[in-house]
């Protein structure tokens, strides 16, 4: 029982960290309907930059510095890119965020170069709970999804920005004509989406999460969070962050029962059912045009 207890600790602890991951793609695709591939590698980004710092400013500033410039360059990308392009389709829009996301990739694994996949979390010791030893990274990242997906449901619901956004997804033109700036819910919508990113890639580059630091790995798993917003649907926050923990379980319990690449695999065999018996997803909608 105790390791079935560890293993779901494990998952959960995985699964918080791809739904703040699968939140902020779900927040741009709302705000802009744009699919951005670029999104894992904005967190490369930021690990990048947590990795520079804090050698000069310690890790706590750093980190934190490490999550604005994942920010910062999301909403770069939306005011310089999307923006200017918005009358682009959206598929067209899309495929520009995969040539962004080879771009991002190489050009920070160009710079890694031959460092030793630096850890972006300090090593915290197991905590033991009667029985059960639960690897202190994962209690640390459920804390902290937990409080940030608070605050931002809190937002969403009670702010006028969280009600702008939610008329823009519905209808971009009436929320215009109803006064809403489109520009600014958009690139807050980029920025924090950014963040979110940022924050994720903390605990995705560390050799307890992932089994080393940052590195081209890293990519890797940061990009199961597309499996995670297709399983909760692309337009919902909720369905977002029950993705999220529905990848984390499915990664940890394949990974202890069977093996690491079956666990991989049972993610998007996962996605695949969800798709096979819901189209939009757990959580999503299916959009209905008028001819």
């Amino acid at each position: 029982m105790s390791t079935f207890l560890q293993v779901l600790i494990t998952g959960l602890g995985r699964g918080a960290v791809y739904a703040l991951l699968a939140l902020g793609f779900v927040l741009i695709y709302k705000a802009t309907e744009v699919i951005n591939f670029a999104h894992a590698s904005l967190a490369l980004v930021g690990g990048y930059m947590v990795f520079v710092l804090e050698p000069h400013i310690g890790w706590f500033p750093a980190a934190i510095g490490g999550i604005l410039c994942a920010g910062v360059l999301a909403l770069i990308i939306e005011r310089v890119l999307i923006n200017n392009a918005k009358l682009a389709a959206h598929d067209s829009l899309a495929i520009m965020t995969i040539g962004l996301d080879t771009i991002l990739f190489t050009e920070i694994i160009r710079r890694l170069g031959v460092s030793d996949n630096p850890n972006l979390f300090p090593s915290i010791s197991p905590i033991k709970i009667g029985a059960v030893s639960i690897q202190g990274i994962y209690l640390a990242s459920i804390i902290t999804a937990l409080i940030l997906i608070g605050v931002f449901i809190t937002i969403f619901r009670k702010t006028n920005w969280g009600t702008s956004m939610r008329a823009q997804s519905e209808n971009k033109e009436a929320a215009s004509l109803m006064g809403i700036r489109s520009g600014r819910v958009t690139a807050s919508a980029w920025f924090i989406g950014g963040m979110l990113a940022g924050v994720a890639v903390l605990f995705v580059a560390s050799p307890s999460f992932a089994g080393s630091g940052l590195s081209a790995t890293t990519h890797s798993i940061l990009l199961v969070a597309f499996p995670a917003v297709v399983i909760g649907g692309l337009s919902s926050i909720e369905g977002s962050i029950v993705g999220g923990v529905i990848v984390g379980l499915t990664n940890s319990f394949g990974e202890f029962y069977v093996d690491k690449l079956f666990a991989t695999v049972a993610v998007y065999v996962v996605m695949v059912l969800v798709l096979f018996f819901k189209p939009s997803g757990l959580f999503g909608k299916v959009e209905q045009r008028r001819v």
